[in-house]
């Protein structure tokens, strides 16, 4: 069903207050803005599945009912982008939220699993590939473009149920739910122009001071692409970011000598310097922590070697996906006695933490049998 009208929207809201799930995904545009433009909300309930066109709605306010509803489960597939699109658009975040792709990595696929490798998985249906350069924005939207937009919702009703069956049967959720609560909160964090610095790609090659740069440099750059409604990268590339935050210039003339500087205006490139300037003042103790990786002594590339051997082994028994339980910085973290690695507290420690301590204290051993790896 296709929604254009405010009547039809309240009528189907009205409908979907009797479910207590909903399914969800959004089509947007965003290649040339900050902003990305909601051009299509799907929403499927057990009953029925519907594409909202928020062009042509002025009033969206009885979805936004839907959506904050805490009794309602707002179901995604790979969520992050459509919590973010929401949020920009509708100015709310859905809560509580279930992640199919993110629960389907604690039972036994890969991370990241696309929507119509699951949908396949659990119903056995093989959905046509929707063309990704699709105009979601031109009126009107023809019968194969509804389609595909609906097929994005219709299934994830029931594969949600069988997913919470089977994290239940393997006791599994108490898992997924910290991981849950971590995407909102990222979300909800994102638009935060001082926690822009978070995302900075090449940032873990900054010092303390200049990531306390960066943070001013980044907040700043988020500001003037959200007023201006451009990419960030349109505004300063990330790369030029990190090396102004390491040369600090102190005039617009060092300033231009760094290439990719050249989309700023005078008044924009002082603006920056004074950005530099409050980041180069601030209080040490406000710095922000470096991601550089601790290596404990000499060997520890080899020792992180047969650390991950022992965590594949425990992503192989348990069927969890190994990026979502750790990467190789988060072993040598561990290694390094990091006290806030992921992998010393909840579900991550009980699964393998307690056994890379163990193999670090020479209590758990390694051996190869019938050329498979063992754990002694």
């Amino acid at each position: 069903m296709y929604i254009s009208t405010g009547d039809e929207l309240a009528a189907f809201c009205e409908r979907a207050q009797g479910h207590s799930v909903l399914a969800v995904d959004t089509e947007f545009l965003r290649e040339r803005t900050y902003h990305p433009r909601l051009c299509l909300i799907q929403v499927a309930t057990d009953d029925e599945a519907v594409a909202i066109d928020p062009l042509l709605l002025e009033d969206l306010s009885p979805l936004v009912e839907l959506f904050v509803d805490k009794t309602k489960t707002k179901v995604f597939h790979a969520c992050d982008q459509d919590l973010e699109v929401i949020q920009d658009s509708l100015g709310i975040v859905p809560t509580p939220v279930f992640d199919t792709q993110l629960a389907a990595a604690f039972l036994g696929f890969r991370m990241q699993i696309g929507y119509g490798a699951l949908v396949q998985a659990y119903d056995d249906v093989h959905l046509a590939k929707a063309d990704g350069l699709t105009d979601w924005s031109k009126r009107p939207l023809d019968s194969d473009q509804l389609r595909y937009a609906i097929d994005d919702v219709v299934y994830l009703p029931g594969i949600y149920r069988r997913m919470v069956d089977e994290l239940i049967e393997r006791d599994r959720l108490p898992w997924l739910e910290p991981e849950l609560a971590a995407l909102v909160e990222r979300s909800t964090s994102r638009n935060q122009p001082r926690e822009a610095y978070v995302h900075l790609k090449r940032s873990s090659s900054l010092s303390r001071k200049q990531l306390a740069i960066a943070r001013e440099v980044c907040a700043y750059r988020e500001e003037l692409a959200s007023r201006r409604n451009l990419p960030r990268k349109w505004v300063l590339q990330d790369e030029v970011v990190a090396e102004l935050c390491r040369r600090a210039p102190h005039t617009v003339q060092r300033l231009r000598r760094l290439r990719g500087t050249d989309g700023l205006s005078d008044k924009d490139a002082q603006q920056v310097i004074a950005a530099i300037r409050k980041g180069e003042a601030c209080d040490p103790a406000d710095y922000p922590y470096t991601r550089h990786r601790a290596r404990s002594h000499a060997d520890a590339d080899s020792v992180v070697d047969l650390m991950y051997a022992l965590l594949r082994l425990r992503s192989e028994s348990s069927g969890v996906a190994i990026p979502l339980i750790a990467t190789r910085d988060d072993l040598h973290d561990f290694l390094a006695g990091n006290k806030e690695c992921p992998l010393r507290t909840g579900w991550r420690w009980e699964l393998v933490g307690k056994q890379l301590g163990g193999l670090l204290r020479g209590e758990v051993g390694l051996t190869v049998k019938d050329g498979r790896v063992e754990v002694l």
